[in-house]
């Protein structure tokens, strides 16, 4: 994995090996400026030629994969083709924290309900009086759309980034109601195949819808027969194996589930079942479409159906890191079997300065600080005991106690009861967690 470099009056330079960092370290002719993403600054240098490097995201409902490429277009002597390649630089998974956001919110929502029950029973109520502002978002969607964005113009002050690439919409919803979207090519056609089949794939769970089969080669199938006035409109639409698909042939679906009015039932309500989780991501894109062209830089979009398919024909395997380098135009990818920075948003705190019950009842107080001793929680820091039970080096998060007795997790587990006085500040809080996760031949390689 590349390291960040930035010249002696902090701009940004083209990313360079580690082996290089290495050296320039020893040599006395850089400092490490951060850890994760691991940056260092040139002593001697000010300015530099770069390259045209480009930030590519896979904006996902959990997870959003980033991968900083650099890009070459090569054009074929014989043919005249330009190809587009790019080399893949760097690569992160950034873990959004949404799900905790809207437990947290709902715990909240319901304590204040209660109080104002108990107190204030005979207040009116408020609801219809709030009005939200244009492009209002809930909080779980604003936080993803925020630490998206906060990550963009990180790494815009850590790499000469003069382009961005961004998987704009999973699922074209517009593409996948018109009836003309698939033909004769729905099912063996190259880009709108993929995009018809890979939202059947999620809408039907990956599932026959008549027998129930998994793991096995699934067909696009038509509910209504062609034969007997059915559309190709993707309510229409569903999955089945090849034995089913081929028993029920040209029947209707009440004939052939007359037997099973349960499974009926369920098919018909899945079928017409609306677009409103994809309508819900593609929202949440489109918001952050609209904030990635108010940077300046120039915006390129792709679909979901698109990455599957520069995927799958690269033979590159599927993580969200690896899904957001194979966003957009693309004829080959290289160098992308690399270590991926796993990114876990874990705040900075809260205002919350008590504990509380089942009952929305207080049951202890927490600390009025956040620092004890110099430290913080969500520090990375590295413990150096000389003796007793926890002698060692030990590396990773700290957090504090008011005794100044902290907690350590490290990579190999938790170690309690670290005096601050072993303790030293590798980097500050920041409001993320960080792990590397191995290169994809790490991965496959058999242990033992």
């Amino acid at each position: 994995m590349a390291v960040f470099v930035l010249d002696k009056q902090k701009n940004p330079l083209m990313p360079c090996t580690d082996k290089r960092a290495r050296l320039l370290l020893q040599r006395g002719r850089a400092v490490v400026v951060r850890l994760h993403p691991f940056t260092i600054r040139l002593k001697d240098r000010f300015g530099g030629e770069t390259q045209p490097l480009r930030l590519s995201l896979d904006p996902g409902s959990k997870t959003t994969g980033i991968a900083v490429v650099r890009e070459v277009e090569r054009i074929d002597p014989d043919t005249g083709e330009v190809r587009r390649e790019a080399q893949v630089l760097w690569l992160a998974e950034l873990t959004h924290r949404g799900a905790q956001i809207r437990e947290r919110l709902t715990a909240r929502r319901a304590f204040r309900r209660r109080r104002r029950t108990a107190n204030l029973r005979y207040r009116a109520p408020r609801f219809h009086n709030r009005t939200k502002p244009q492009g209002w978002l809930a909080p779980s969607l604003r936080h993803r759309l925020d630490t998206t964005l906060s990550w963009v113009n990180r790494l815009q002050r850590l790499a000469p980034i003069n382009s961005i690439s961004q998987e704009l919409v999973r699922f074209d919803t517009q593409a996948l109601q018109n009836p003309e979207i698939s033909g004769v090519a729905y099912q063996r056609g190259e880009l709108a195949g993929y995009e018809v089949r890979e939202y059947l794939l999620e809408k039907w769970h990956h599932t026959c819808a008549y027998c129930g089969a998994q793991h096995v080669p699934l067909e696009i199938e038509h509910i209504q027969p062609k034969s007997r006035s059915g559309s190709n409109r993707v309510s229409n639409l569903t999955l089945a194996c090849r034995s089913c698909n081929q028993r029920k042939g040209n029947q209707p679906i009440e004939a052939f589930l007359a037997h099973q009015p349960e499974r009926l039932r369920r098919i018909q309500a899945q079928a017409k079942a609306p677009l409103r989780d994809a309508a819900a991501v593609n929202a949440t894109r489109w918001a952050l479409f609209e904030q990635l062209k108010a940077t300046g830089l120039p915006v390129t979009t792709g679909s979901g159906g698109q990455t599957k398919y520069n995927r799958q024909r690269l033979g590159i395997p599927k993580t969200h890191a690896l899904d957001a380098a194979c966003v957009g135009q693309l004829t080959a990818l290289h160098g992308w079997n690399i270590p991926t920075l796993a990114i876990k948003a874990t705040g900075r705190g809260c205002y919350q300065r008590t504990r509380l019950n089942r009952f929305g009842f207080p049951r202890g107080y927490l600390l009025r600080e956040k620092r004890v001793k110099g430290f913080q929680t969500g520090d990375r820091v590295i413990a150096e005991v000389p003796k007793g039970k926890k002698v060692g080096t030990h590396l990773g998060r700290v957090a504090v106690r008011a005794s100044g007795r902290f907690n350590l997790q490290t990579a190999t587990g938790l170690v309690q009861g670290i005096s601050h006085r072993h303790c030293r500040v590798l980097q500050r809080a920041d409001g993320y967690g960080y792990a590397f996760t191995p290169t994809q031949t790490e991965a496959a390689r058999p242990v033992g």
